[in-house]
């Protein structure tokens, strides 16, 4: 029978765009550690601190208050040097002088395909999903997207009161350069008149001016439109808008406000059921996956085949949004 290997000290990082609930996933994963004896130590500023040895040991004091905390503790960075094999070889110097069994990396894709060459190297991985765009394609939610969601529906409630008073157009840009989970998710949630997502070609007489008009003739005063930002400029979109119906639309490019705040509960406790797996395979001799969520479960999927998986937008959603939106629909 083969002897299960010993993990006595692993190390974690954040690498990619942070997300709200990465700190709760950092703390799950020195917690559960040291459950099963084992030290851990935080890489600080991603890949590119295991390159510079830029590390910090994760004490009890350290850890204790960041459930609720957004942000990384552990700083992020994106590290072309570790793109190169020079990089990589100096990042397994670091493991081997840190005395590193093992790393759990949280972050999306490109922190896996990261993890995964560090892999080839002989340091086992494991890889925990944390992107506000929710498209990883292997696992059905990642750390932060119910948080960005949150952020953008307060702000977008917030613009619906001035719009409403002023009987305004108002046209918001969320996040999600390549998917529109977030914006349809949002959109639905704000009863938005529109929702422009990177998955489906846009028609801008369809999709936006017929809306609008349409909203107008069932008696709507006020309209919202909220943009993927994969799926167009907001200000390009306000400027045709403008042009095509004659109302002047407010502009809002909400930004980099989705990533932060405090995690919702679903992110926190998420990001420690995550946590905890990723450093329970590692006690029990496993490596290179990635923990995922699939149908309510955690699973672990190979990080080669996870990185090969896609997600697809679930159109029905946008079915949905077409009907509840549907002309003629008024209740005032």
């Amino acid at each position: 029978m083969e002897e299960v290997k010993k993990f006595k000290r692993i190390g974690v990082l954040t690498s990619g765009g942070d997300s709200p609930g990465m700190n709760a996933a950092i703390r799950a994963v020195a917690r559960t550690a040291k459950h099963y004896g084992m030290e851990c130590v935080g890489i600080r500023r991603g890949w590119q601190g295991l390159i510079t040895s830029d590390f910090v040991i994760l004490s009890a004091d350290m850890i204790r208050h960041i459930l609720g905390l957004g942000g990384t503790i552990l700083y992020t960075a994106r590290s072309e040097d570790f793109m190169t094999e020079k990089g990589r070889l100096k990042a397994l110097g670091t493991c081997k002088m840190l005395g590193l069994d093992g790393i759990v990396a949280i972050g999306g894709d490109g922190t896996f395909k990261g993890a995964l060459e560090l892999s080839r190297l002989g340091v086992p991985v494991m890889g925990i999903p944390a992107t506000i765009d929710n498209d990883i394609g292997c696992s059905n939610y990642t750390i932060g997207f119910d948080s960005a969601c949150n952020t953008a529906i307060e702000c977008i409630d917030k613009l619906r009161d001035t719009m409403q008073s002023h009987e305004r157009c108002s046209v918001v840009e969320v996040m999600g350069r390549n998917a529109g989970f977030l914006a349809l998710y949002v959109g639905i949630a704000v009863g938005a008149t529109s929702v422009l997502v990177p998955e489906k070609e846009l028609d801008f007489e369809k999709d936006v001016v017929e809306k609008i008009q349409n909203a107008r003739l069932s008696g709507a005063t006020h309209f919202m439109i909220v943009v993927a930002e994969g799926a167009g400029s907001a200000i390009e979109i306000g400027a045709r808008i403008k042009e095509a119906v004659g109302i002047d639309p407010r502009v809002t490019v909400l930004g980099h406000i989705q990533r932060g705040g405090a995690p919702t509960g679903r992110d926190r406790e998420t990001a420690t059921r995550m946590g905890y797996f990723a450093v329970k395979a590692f006690a029990e001799g496993r490596s290179g996956s990635v923990i995922c969520t699939q149908e309510g479960s955690i699973k672990e999927i190979p990080i080669e085949e996870a990185l090969k998986m896609e997600k697809h937008l679930q159109m029905y959603r946008y079915d949905i949004l077409e009907a509840i939106s549907a002309p003629g629909i008024n209740f005032h």
